[in-house]
């Protein structure tokens, strides 16, 4: 940081993500920095340059003295902002506010705390500063020979799931992400995708053990561009919701690909449903992991729950 002056205790940190969107981060700073300065927001904004850059930024803002940030990007960006907000040790994570100016591709945090995506009215929930305290999750994983954690805060996904985010990423990265492009890969890796074997105990009970083609484990209920594959989670009850899609006739799940929007997926006999505040998930083969659309790496899984742990900024 090149601004030494002390930060006022109400002062907004901006991070904008540039590429968020295919590059609507970009597009449409310069009216959401205008309709800032017009609503009397006393702000810095910084830019993202590279994937995982916003992390640090937050730990070295946070430092610096800010206690507002918002997030001007997608659902990743704000995934790097949280994991910035827990590996920082100035303060609590819930002495910071956390709100969000939804740009992105997919934006399904925003869904499940009704934050428009229409810049002007998120930035009229951002300035009425409506708190809520939410749980976090935190998943330890492989990648490579490396023990890893990351916290997310909406939902994580392993299998098929993971496949999709993985390469749907490859494509933002070419600055060509979109949610047509995610339901493309859906449906175009289907009868390619080799189902996975796995053992999944919560709360120490082995409640699944065998053959599967998806699963998601949910603090919020929407992802991959509004779909609600885990439509019973609450995002304050200190529990983490699972969803998992046994091994079926892959023309059945297309079948049924309309109910992953409806929330009435949990209901067909092909999918089981758990809760519970430890997951943990081993293999004999490498299951990959997705968490708020990141990719990261690969079984087996350690999930805990963090409850209550995050002030956000929510609609109404």
């Amino acid at each position: 940081m090149t601004n030494s002056q002390p930060v006022s205790s109400g002062k907004w940190l901006m991070i904008v993500n540039p590429n968020a969107g295919s590059k609507k981060g970009e597009r449409a700073w310069p009216k959401i920095y205008k309709h800032l300065e017009q609503n009397g927001f006393d702000f810095h904004c910084i830019f993202t340059e590279h994937r995982n850059h916003a992390i640090y930024l937050t730990r070295e803002y946070i430092e610096a003295g800010y206690r507002n940030i918002a997030v001007v990007g997608g659902d990743g960006t704000l995934n790097e902002v949280l994991n910035g907000i827990f590996l920082q040790q100035v303060v609590p994570p819930h002495d910071i506010s956390l709100g969000m100016i939804p740009v992105g591709t997919g934006n399904d945090w925003c869904r499940t705390f009704n934050i428009p995506f229409d810049y002007k009215k998120a930035i009229a929930i951002l300035k009425q500063k409506k708190p809520f305290l939410q749980d976090v999750g935190k998943v330890s994983y492989f990648k490579k020979e490396d023990f890893q954690t990351r916290f997310f805060m909406n939902i994580a996904g392993m299998g098929y799931d993971a496949l999709v985010a993985q390469k749907t990423n490859q494509l933002k990265e070419k600055g060509k992400g979109s949610v047509l492009a995610y339901f493309y890969f859906v449906f175009a890796g289907l009868f390619q995708y080799k189902f996975m074997e796995g053992v999944i105990d919560i709360d120490g009970k082995t409640v699944f053990k065998g053959d599967f083609f998806s699963m998601n484990i949910g603090i919020c209920k929407f992802n991959g561009g509004g779909m609600k594959q885990v439509p019973n989670a609450i995002p304050d009850d200190g529990l983490m919701d699972v969803t998992l899609i046994k091994k079926a006739n892959k023309f059945l799940v297309l079948r049924y690909a309309r109910k992953l929007f409806d929330g009435t997926l949990v209901n067909l006999p092909i999918v089981l449903s758990f809760r519970g505040k430890e997951i943990r998930i081993r293999s004999t083969e490498k299951i990959f992991l997705e968490a708020d659309g990141e990719s990261l790496g690969h079984s087996p899984f350690i999930y805990e729950i963090i409850p209550r742990c995050l002030k956000v900024i929510i609609g109404p």
